[in-house]
């Protein structure tokens, strides 16, 4: 009984991992420029907030989704990596989420001080750069 438990419930967890194109348009990628506000270094992915300038002098909060803290963890950048960069200017690179809402899957950041991070495209071949 417990083996089948157990079975179900890692059925069930691995249902519940998607594929990120099931969320995000891979083919719209867009370049967001603002302010870092927030960083939240959780499994499965990280997540970012940030507040981008929009036309009319209105304010964009923007959430993004990225790689698991163990991806970074494996190319030696750590969460306080981010949490410096907390209340500056940063350019991120992202595909946008299917249903227009300000989410997105981070490809690419550039911190204030032009130190850069690239994690490529979803689901395909990762490599940081700094």
């Amino acid at each position: 009984m417990l083996g089948a438990l157990a079975a179900l419930t890692l059925v069930g967890a691995l249902s519940a991992h998607h594929s990120p194109s099931a969320i995000f348009d891979m083919s719209k990628k867009v370049v967001l420029k603002g302010t870092l506000t927030k960083v939240d270094w959780v499994n499965p992915h990280i997540g970012l907030a940030m507040d981008v300038s929009a036309t009319g002098g209105q304010t964009d909060n923007w959430k993004l989704q990225s790689n698991p803290p163990s991806w970074f963890k494996n190319v030696n950048v750590s969460r306080s990596t981010f949490v410096a960069a907390v209340g500056q200017m940063v350019t991120v690179e992202c595909v946008i989420a299917r249903d227009g809402s300000h989410y997105g899957y981070m490809n690419k950041i550039t911190f204030a001080d032009g130190n850069s991070l690239e994690l490529g495209p979803p689901g395909g071949n990762e490599e940081a750069k700094k």
